[in-house]
């Protein structure tokens, strides 16, 4: 303690009287040792820290904090000597806003680091100094809150694995202990922080809708819509001005109409574009499904934005100058190139109990005319009862068994003891041949992964004409195969070829250069057009989020655990 007062001593003497640059730089000194000797010790001996400097072994979570102070000796990194660098503003300042990136300022020690700063600028106005071991804590919580929220912009909260069985991720990954010193040493803290952030514009947008919802959030919300009778064009409904009124916060409705109770045009219009943006039929009428989701509360508007951040900072830093994007809860496709959407169709995914996964892969080949091998799930719910049932079953369909030690041998049906077959000792791969009535139409495009997903046409294209399309077994099947094929192969084969190619009675596979096709799950995202849009959670992966998000069991920052010293 007497030490301390000498020091304290010091530092009255040289705020009080001129001194000499390496007087100052000798006390700057003398006090980074002292204090990098407190961090050692709190570092080596945190589960013996006193209750009253709080239980520094539950707040120094994050592995890399040793790792950062033991290459720097343990000097502080935040603190000249008694006095705080300006780069420690410039992280309280992003700690504070992390919600408007729907993150938690909890998440990064911010009320004790406000509760040290607070008495840090109490000792400061008085020409005094902190305790050494208050500045190794503030120190430490400093780098521990940058490392925890550098970690979560560039990897994400959770690790998507552990929140989906069926989630793959390429995710971003950065050495946060060299980015920190290197923002520290060169004071570029501000672009460092910046440049972690996804580089997607995307995410961006999505950023600044979550903002504005918050902002509607603050000042009320928006009404609740009773219910009642569907509203159609003309009618006269006491409803229609709360109506307005919520289409006035959503920004759907640009300007304020006449109060009455008329549904007139403007409202009905504006109806209609919020229809087009949460993925209803737009046609102006407000039926149960339009109400319900007028009725969805702003707070689940903005955590559905939140839990889509999240999964931004899961996406890789470039999805490719040419790829394919797959949104399975739009149930729609986009060719991207450039950065501009060069075509876009609906697709059909796998239904609830046959998930469509998130993944990415590289697309290499077409096949024309393809066979369409029976996944096993299929062959034991669906065809098996079925061939049992009916001796003709397997010839009226256009289906083979084919050996699988060769793939090309036909395994008559007649040879087959049908009573002694199960879907585990099937005797053979069960294949349909090309033709109209197979499932994977004329053409399937193929880019090899674990989960055997590919993009196909379709022989049951009339189920493009529903508005939500959950029908497949997993695979994608697209609406304009033709376009998608020309689009991939017009350039190097001519589109007449193409179209022989689609005319095709037996498989041909037609390499191409790889390309990235990203199969993804957003169920909140900005359009091109600049509008929010949001759909339904047809696989209840927003609700498996939002749980990995409140469990520590699947959160990145509760994964992560203080290193010990070694001996």
């Amino acid at each position: 303690m007497l030490n301390f007062f000498v020091k304290v001593l010091v530092v009255l003497l040289f705020t009080a009287a001129p001194v000499c640059a390496e007087q100052a730089a000798s006390a700057i000194e003398l006090f980074d040792q002292e204090t990098g000797e407190h961090i050692e010790s709190l570092l080596e001996n945190s589960t013996s820290v006193p209750p009253a400097l709080i239980n520094l072994a539950l707040m120094l979570s994050h592995e890399q904090v040793f790792m950062l102070y033991q290459q720097r000796g343990f000097l502080p990194v935040w603190l000249d000597g008694w006095q705080l660098k300006p780069e420690v503003e410039t992280l309280i300042e992003s700690l504070r806003s992390a919600g408007s990136h729907g993150l938690c300022g909890d998440d990064y020690l911010l009320a004790e680091l406000e509760g040290l700063l607070r008495l840090q600028a109490d000792f400061a106005r008085h020409n005094l100094c902190l305790a050494p071991d208050n500045r190794a804590l503030l120190d430490l919580f400093l780098s521990q809150a940058f490392l925890t929220y550098a970690t979560q912009i560039v990897e994400g909260q959770v690790d998507p694995s552990l929140a989906h069985v069926d989630w793959r991720a390429r995710r971003r990954k950065a050495d946060l202990v060299k980015l920190l010193e290197y923002a520290m040493n060169n004071h570029r803290l501000p672009q460092v922080l910046e440049d972690l952030l996804p580089p997607h514009e995307e995410y961006r947008q999505l950023v600044a809708a979550l903002n504005k919802y918050q902002e509607i959030a603050a000042y009320g919300g928006w009404p609740q819509i009773p219910s009642g009778p569907t509203i159609r064009s003309g009618a006269d409904d006491q409803r229609v001005p709360l109506l307005r009124a919520l289409l006035l916060k959503t920004g759907d409705l640009k300007l304020a109409v006449e109060a009455n109770n008329t549904y007139d045009p403007l409202t009905i219009d504006a109806i209609k574009l919020f229809q087009t943006r949460h993925g209803l039929k737009a046609d102006g009428v407000i039926g149960a499904k339009t109400l319900t989701t007028l009725n969805v509360p702003i707070e689940e508007r903005i955590r559905q934005i939140e839990l889509n951040l999240e999964r931004w900072r899961w996406m890789p830093k470039n999805f490719g100058k040419r790829h394919i994007r797959v949104n399975v809860a739009d149930f729609s496709l986009e060719v991207v190139e450039d950065g501009q959407l060069v075509m876009q169709m609906p697709v059909i995914v796998g239904t609830q109990y046959r998930k469509t996964p998130v993944f990415s892969a590289q697309m290499t080949y077409l096949e024309f005319a393809p066979y369409w091998t029976v996944p096993p799930t299929i062959l034991r719910e669906d065809k098996l009862p079925q061939i049992k049932s009916n001796p003709a079953f397997l010839e009226e369909k256009h289906f083979h068994i084919i050996s699988r030690a060769d793939g090309e041998t036909i395994i008559s049906p007649q040879e087959i003891d049908w009573k002694k077959v199960n879907a585990s000792n099937f005797p053979g791969l069960l294949r349909m041949d090309p033709g109209p009535w197979n499932p994977l139409g004329h053409v399937k495009f193929m880019f090899p992964n674990p989960f055997n997903i590919y993009l196909h046409d379709t022989n049951e294209t009339y189920l493009f004409d529903k508005n939500v399309r959950p029908f497949s077994s997993g695979c994608i099947r697209v609406e304009r195969p033709l376009d998608l094929a020309n689009y991939l192969l017009e350039k190097n084969l001519g589109r007449e070829r193409v179209l022989e190619l689609l005319k095709s009675t037996a498989p041909v596979q037609v390499p191409i250069a790889p390309l990235p096709v990203h199969i993804q799950y957003w169920t909140a995202w900005i359009g091109r057009d600049g509008l929010l849009n949001f759909r339904p959670d047809v696989y209840f992966r927003d609700l498996d989020l939002d749980i990995a998000l409140t469990e520590p069991a699947y959160r990145v920052i509760d994964q992560l655990e203080h290193t010990p010293a070694q001996d």
